[in-house]
């Protein structure tokens, strides 16, 4: 039997599991992701013929590979959040967004960063290189406290705090995390200009913005305004459409050395705002998900495989109590502390806290630095994203729905003030 064989096999199985499983573990208290680690897991435990076992599964020894398809699986994932997004744009009907952005975010990379370099010694450079890895939140992973789908009503989408929230934090902490990771690789030596701190830290930060607004605007017009119907995009209900709103606000970004992943969440929430309520954000977010489930199922399949194929050979108990800290302490509490005076409060800000859920971005990210740079420490980094990454698919994937259902049953997803929040 050829490898390739083996290997169409195995995508037709994961491709089934990924339509299955969604069906199968609904009002379960686990979710899809959760079963394909554990199932990956098991697999990398038992004893495979050679080529495969004894760290064949490293993502250390696939870098590239594990940045180019972590990083697919993020763009098209940005995109269907963005067009999730059906509350305005302002800077008091986003504010608990800001608040978490503007005030965890940081807050969190600060004390993850401490914490690596003090608990595992690392050195400053991959101390920080750890708390950028681990800030952004996963718009796949916490799909079940994210807004569902651009049709949901009110109570799910724009009027929910809690939901609309984690949706738009974690549409943005993908690109934002980027420049506290170009920090930490100019500290472990990567060579850099003498206006670095401008060029690769901070501008491409609005250049993104601005490169996902006008290709989201020349999208919208194409799909909804454009005087041609042969032309008009949203009458032939074609999901393919997505894949343009995820790659090319991210290519011209990046061609203007800007941020890409800002783009795309920019750009489809651009989308969304031009026409709000038409049926065509359905298809395009329903294709989206069909792509995102079968990238999570790779993912997480490929992750347990790791893990058990020997990725956490060498874990310390100061990296497990680092790991527990870092999903149980500094998220939730620097979430709260960021959402005080905010429209979310209560059990709502304590949902929204808790809730920072890690998945594929701290995947690439810890990809995409070890591949551009050799920072010491790397199997520590490596262990403890991997984790990290582990233990929230866990935890949040077996409390999502339960919690979730408990806050919107009491109302406490309504945002308080409610004249900042359009009806």
């Amino acid at each position: 039997m050829s490898a390739l064989t083996v290997l169409l096999g195995v995508a037709g199985l994961l491709a089934l599991a990924a339509a299955v499983l969604p069906k199968l573990v609904a009002d379960r208290p686990f979710s899809a992701p959760l079963v394909m680690l554990v199932a990956g897991v098991l697999l990398g435990i038992a004893p495979l013929p050679a080529p495969y076992g004894d760290g064949w599964a490293d993502p250390a020894a696939h870098l590239a590979g594990v940045e180019s398809f972590a990083q697919l699986g993020i763009l098209v994932a940005l995109a269907g959040a963005g067009l999730s997004v059906d509350r305005p744009f302002g800077p008091r009907r986003w504010l608990s967004t800001w608040r978490l952005l503007a005030l965890a975010m940081p807050l969190a990379i600060a004390a993850v960063a401490l914490l690596g370099w003090w608990w595992l010694g690392l050195a400053p450079a991959a101390a920080l290189l750890l708390g950028s890895v681990l800030a952004p939140t996963d718009p796949v992973l916490a799909g079940d406290v994210g807004v569902p789908a651009p049709g949901a009503g009110p109570e799910l989408a724009r009027d929910n705090e809690v939901r609309f929230t984690l949706t738009t934090e974690a549409g943005l902490n993908d690109g934002l995390a980027m420049p506290f990771v170009v920090v930490a690789l100019s500290l472990a030596g990567q060579p850099h200009g003498g206006a670095w701190v401008l060029t690769d830290v901070l501008l491409p930060l609005p250049v993104g913005v601005l490169a996902g607004l006008g290709t989201g605007r020349l999208l919208a017009w194409t799909m909804f305004r454009t005087p041609s119907s042969r032309v008009r995009l949203a009458e032939y209900a074609d999901g393919l459409v997505l894949l343009a709103l995820a790659f090319l606000p991210y290519a011209l970004a990046e061609l203007v050395h800007g941020n890409g992943f800002l783009a795309v969440f920019t750009a489809a929430v651009t989308v969304r705002n031009r026409e709000r309520s038409h049926r065509y954000h359905d298809v395009l977010h329903s294709f989206g998900r069909q792509l995102e489930r079968l990238f999570v199922a790779v993912a997480l399949l490929g992750l347990g495989l790791a893990l058990g194929d020997g990725l956490l050979r060498g874990l310390t108990v100061t990296e497990i109590l680092l790991v527990f800290t870092v999903v149980f302490l500094v998220r939730p509490l620097t979430g709260l502390v960021s959402l005080i005076r905010s429209a979310a409060r209560g059990r709502a800000a304590s949902g929204i806290a808790f809730f920072g859920v890690r998945g594929i971005g701290t995947l690439y990210y810890l990809a995409h630095a070890l591949h551009a740079v050799p920072v010491p420490g790397r199997a520590s980094l490596w262990r403890v994203g991997a984790l990290a990454v582990a233990l929230s698919v866990l935890v949040h994937g077996i409390l999502a729905q339960p919690l979730m259902r408990r806050i919107e049953a009491r109302g406490d997803h309504v945002p308080l003030g409610r004249g900042d929040v359009p009806g």
